[in-house]
């Protein structure tokens, strides 16, 4: 599953897609892919992944892992994986 609980919020696994043409968050599968619209250049795709979780999340947002590649993980400080699933609407 790609939303695990912790005791302080939750990790997100994704993997992402850059040079889309719109931001999006999807389920494919087992896995939770992001369409960013940025170019993997100097940390673009992450920080545009970053904002735009914590908007959809209502949350603080950090990434955990993944810094440098297509898969990462996202901690979610301080909701559930109930509510996460909800607001990505997964």
């Amino acid at each position: 599953m790609s939303i695990t609980s912790t005791k302080d919020g939750v990790i997100i696994t994704i993997f992402v897609k850059p040079n889309a043409s719109k931001f999006k968050v999807e389920r494919g599968g087992d896995e939770i892919i992001v369409h960013s619209t940025e170019e993997p250049v100097k940390g673009k795709v992450n920080r545009e992944i970053l904002k735009e979780f914590s908007k959809l999340l209502h949350a603080k947002v950090e990434l955990a892992s993944g810094a440098t590649s297509r898969q990462k993980q996202l901690f979610v400080q301080g909701i559930t994986k109930n509510q996460a699933e909800q607001l990505l609407q997964l």
